[in-house]
């Protein structure tokens, strides 16, 4: 029950509530993921949670704030290349790719 209700939400929350890390004290875990969700890129949203990796449907730039900092950074980002980036936000403006999903 768990896992659909994190499945069916919305991977945004209010601007105000920070995004939870649930790898920040453990940055060297392995393993498949286990939860994969659709990203609509936001100016004024954080994530809901910090995913392991960012992975996009076609190529283009993603501008990410990383969990570690406030500095918005481009990544320019290949389709299907699973790229390991604990983001908590992706920005709408300038980013250029589609089909963004986060993976955790």
């Amino acid at each position: 029950m768990y896992e659909a209700v994190i499945l069916g939400r919305l991977f945004l929350m209010e601007a105000s509530m920070a995004a939870s890390d649930p790898y920040l004290k453990d940055i060297t875990q392995v393993g498949p993921a286990r939860y994969a969700v659709a990203v609509v890129p936001s100016d004024a949203n954080e994530l809901a949670t910090v995913p392991r990796a960012v992975c996009v449907g076609a190529d283009g730039n993603v501008v990410v704030i990383m969990s570690g900092n406030s500095q918005e950074v481009t990544v320019a980002m290949v389709a299907g290349v699973l790229y390991p980036l604990a983001v908590k936000q992706i920005k709408a403006t300038g980013t250029t790719a589609t089909g963004i999903v986060a993976v955790w």
